[in-house]
């Protein structure tokens, strides 16, 4: 097995990863600096790759994955802290999780994008734009989620089937999660925050699903 990692950010390195191949990159990955790794990685028949960082930092490599069409690489997931991904897929963090990333088994797991190609590992959340209320009407499959206007809206990946969940804020209240394999909004205007990272445009609809391939999660 050919296990690389790949470091994200100046954060410090568990025990456990010291004797491993390491790159160093920032927080969120260079497309680069992955697409050198995989020649490498691509040497051998059960490649693995271990993301020290962030969620965001995960997703970035796990979306690059997606579009190169390298889904095979089995990928560990080393936060620092617990994160809304390590709460997700149940990992743990620092030293113990490092453990795992190197010794534990790699088991397909939903993959998450949207439609602007991008993973989600987390957490997403949609608000109104400067602030204000998320207006529109938003389904999971066939079940209404809203209609009107909301605080709001929440997109989780599940680790099983069927992939995805989402639920509303209102007032002070939170509403039940809602599964399904996509979640969709139409609204006049909304902000998008994908694992910590805000949009810069404002969008008119968005739409969360299970990509046709999984991803391949080491636990």
């Amino acid at each position: 097995m050919s296990t690389h990692v790949l470091r994200c950010g100046d954060i410090p390195v568990p025990i456990a990863l010291t004797s491993l191949p390491t790159t160093h990159t920032g927080q969120l990955p260079d497309t680069e600096v992955i697409d050198e790794l995989l020649p490498v990685l691509a040497a051998d028949s059960l490649p693995r790759l271990i993301v020290l960082g962030s969620d965001a930092a995960l997703a970035t490599v796990l979306t690059h994955l997606m579009r190169t069409e390298r889904l095979h690489v089995e990928v560990g997931f080393v936060p620092v802290e617990t994160t809304y991904a390590s709460r997700v897929y149940q990992t743990p963090t620092g030293n113990t999780a490092a453990k795992i990333a190197i010794e534990g088994r790699a088991i397909e797991t939903p993959l998450i994008r949207d439609d602007t190609g991008t993973v989600l590992v987390g957490r997403a959340t949609i608000t109104g734009v400067d602030g204000g209320k998320l207006e529109g009407e938003a389904y999971v499959d066939d079940t209404l989620l809203f209609s009107g206007a909301v605080n709001t809206m929440l997109i989780s990946p599940t680790m099983t089937m069927p992939g995805v969940r989402a639920r509303v804020r209102k007032g002070f209240r939170k509403r039940t999660w809602v599964a399904g394999r996509a979640a969709q909004l139409g609204t006049p205007g909304a902000i998008v925050t994908r694992d910590g990272i805000t949009a810069a445009r404002t969008v008119p609809r968005s739409t969360f699903y299970r990509f046709e391939h999984p991803w391949l999660l080491v636990r």
